[in-house]
């Protein structure tokens, strides 16, 4: 359900006509025909032409017959879960999923459902499709919620990432292997063979020449430098730990596995027009003072030197939280250059500083609510869980066309 909840907003207003389909489609003969059968349960060539035009109104990139294909066959395989584990949706629940999705449009389900009646999708097709990705969700979030931990760690690092990435330029390039279906896991473990052996610019344009099927394929894979706040989460998360000239892990994408060569990253001022606020730990000890080694090689986090350095007058240890702006300009570049945790030490004539940044995070008139942080990475992690348990269903379902 969610894969076309982006391209609702901006092309749903374009249903003011009926859409041609495809003449192929006009051509097919009985409506309730099988196009295509998952372990003895139909896909009606009605229901295909009526997804199909609903991916078109949606305005769905890539092979839409293909793609209309491959989601019906996905949404049967969520339905037989639902059967399955017992999972029903009441009328309802129904009706509130119908009008979220619509509300992305700035409509109601009633509106919505008018206007795609006027381009001839029938509400059953919108209320089918509505009901397949609501009993998912419930499936996915029963199976996997439990195992998806997100740790205070995990949060401080989502909050600097979201910073970072609004300062940071990246040249990549790309390597797209096709994964037609029932070929998905060959595609993967070329992927993975390719991450882990290739090791080099040319090596890597090497495999780009024998195995992508991206458009970049003819200049190596290269792409022109972005801010890598404009790449997709999935993909910016696995780019900005990468360092120049190391390959990524396997992204799966769409008909396809996807990996990234880092060229090159620069970073510059934010733009997203709010400040950026560090919090970081000062220590200040005589040079030589044994408890300063002790720290700078056991500590893990800033509250750590509390318990390592109990009493110190404020003059001698603090943590603060300041806007960059506001940093000493010394401090501010030594901070500038260190990720979260990261520790640097300084001579002070008779005395040695210690730098250690807690966290860096865009600064806000509200408290970060790391709540919504949270949720935000456990659904992640869920929905790369149900991924991959959805490949894996289509990988042993009996799939056939009559």
């Amino acid at each position: 359900m969610t894969r076309f909840l982006p391209l609702l907003t901006a092309s749903l207003i374009a249903l003011t006509a009926p859409m041609a389909l495809p003449q192929a489609a006009i051509a097919r003969g009985n409506p309730f025909a099988a196009r295509i059968i998952i372990n003895d349960y139909a896909v009606t060539e009605w229901e295909f032409q009526q997804r199909l035009l609903f991916m078109q109104l949606l305005r769905a990139p890539g092979d839409l017959e293909k793609a209309a294909l491959d989601a019906l066959v996905d949404d049967r395989l969520r339905m037989m879960e639902a059967k399955r584990y017992k999972v029903t949706v009441k009328p309802d629940q129904l009706r509130k999923g119908m009008e979220e999705f619509a509300a992305r449009a700035n409509l109601s389900a009633d509106q919505l459902l008018e206007e795609l009646a006027k381009a001839g999708v029938e509400a059953e097709t919108f209320r089918d499709f509505v009901m397949a990705g609501l009993v998912w969700r419930e499936i996915m979030q029963g199976k996997f919620a439990s195992s998806a931990k997100v740790t205070e760690n995990d949060i401080d690092r989502a909050i600097e990432g979201e910073t970072r990435k609004m300062a940071l330029t990246v040249s990549v390039a790309e390597l797209i292997i096709p994964a037609p279906p029932g070929e998905e896991e060959q595609a993967l473990a070329l992927a993975r063979r390719i991450s882990r052996e290739v090791k080099t610019e040319g090596g890597f344009a090497s495999a780009v020449a024998n195995y992508s099927a991206a458009a970049s394929r003819d200049r190596g894979g290269r792409l022109d430098p972005m801010p890598l706040a404009n790449l997709p989460a999935q993909i910016s998360s696995v780019i900005l730990p990468l360092a120049p000239g190391q390959v990524s892990a396997p992204v799966q994408i769409p008909g396809g596995v996807a990996l990234f060569q880092l060229r090159a990253i620069s970073e510059g001022r934010p733009d997203s027009g709010k400040p950026v606020e560090v919090e970081y730990a000062r220590l200040t000890l005589p040079a030589g003072d044994p408890l300063m080694a002790r720290i700078m090689t056991q500590a893990q986090t800033c509250k750590d030197i509390y318990g390592m350095a109990p009493g110190l007058p404020a003059d001698q240890f603090q943590i603060q939280t300041q806007t960059m702006a506001a940093v000493p300009q010394d401090t501010g570049l030594a901070l500038a250059r260190m990720d979260q945790g990261e520790m640097v030490l300084r001579d002070r004539g008779t005395a040695q500083e210690m730098l250690m940044l807690c966290a860096r995070r865009p600064a806000s008139e509200e408290p970060i609510d790391r709540d919504a942080v949270r949720n935000r990475l456990v659904n992640a992690k869920v929905d790369r869980m149900a991924t991959q348990y959805l490949a894996r269903l289509k990988a042993d379902a009996i799939i056939r066309t009559p």
